[in-house]
Parts: structure tokens; C-alpha cells; sequence
């Protein structure tokens, strides 16, 4: 498991193929396929997130896409949208957006798109 701790700002794109604690701010989208993402209550992330499961404590500001389930706790606050089968929406969580559990196929293939593209452009 990899951790970002909280003196990082990163402006760009993040990517894992490990699980990943996010305790920092994240400004870009991260590409997380097949492992879980942990937003730490300290941290703000604005991007889209893609991986198998998405928890958040902090904040997020995006689409959530996850393959398995978004977990929303108490305390954290989400806007944009929830692309998963499941979501997990505790007392306490503050959530502004939409849901939409069966746009999954079509919102993966619209994010490996967008990382193709972002690959062909760094060179």
C-alpha cells in the first residue's frame, strides 16, 4: 500500500497499481484500476478517481468511478458524480451530484480514453 502524506500538493495525473491512502491534495484526475483508493479526512482531491473501491473521509470533487463501491463516511463531503454498482452513503456524509450505477462500461472506457490521450500528449 502506498501513502501520500499530507506536506504533498500534486497538480497531475496520479496513477497505482497498488491500494493508495491519499492524506494530501490531489488536483488531477487518478487512475487506480483494479486496487482501492482511501481519501484521508485531511485530504481534497478535484479529478476524477478510477479504481475498484473508492472511500472517502475528506473531500473529493469529481467523478468517482469504481468498479465494486464508493464508501462516503461521516464527515466527508463529495460532489460530482458516483459511478459504481454500489454506494455506501453513512450518516454525517455530505454528497451533492448524481448516481448513476449503470453508466459503468461506458464511463471506463471513457476514462481509458482521456489517459491515451494524456499519454500521446506527454510525448
Amino acid at each position: 500500500m502506498s501513502i501520500l502524506g499530507r506536506s504533498l500538493v500534486i497538480a497531475g495525473e496520479v496513477r497505482s497499481s497498488t491500494d493508495v491512502t491519499i492524506d494530501c491534495r490531489v488536483d488531477g484526475p487518478m487512475l487506480c484500476e483494479g486496487t482501492a483508493v482511501t481519501i484521508a479526512q485531511s485530504a481534497i482531491v478535484v479529478g476524477d478517481i478510477v479504481a475498484r473501491d473508492i472511500t472517502v473521509f475528506g473531500q473529493a470533487s469529481g467523478q468517482l468511478i469504481a468498479t465494486e463501491v464508493v464508501d462516503l463516511r461521516p464527515g466527508s463531503i463529495v460532489t460530482g458524480a458516483v459511478i459504481a454498482p454500489s454506494l455506501i452513503l453513512h450518516d454525517g456524509a455530505r454528497f451533492s451530484g448524481r448516481v448513476d450505477p449503470n453508466r459503468l462500461d461506458a464511463a471506463l472506457s471513457v476514462a481509458k480514453f482521456q489517459q491515451k490521450q494524456r499519454d500521446a500528449q506527454a510525448g
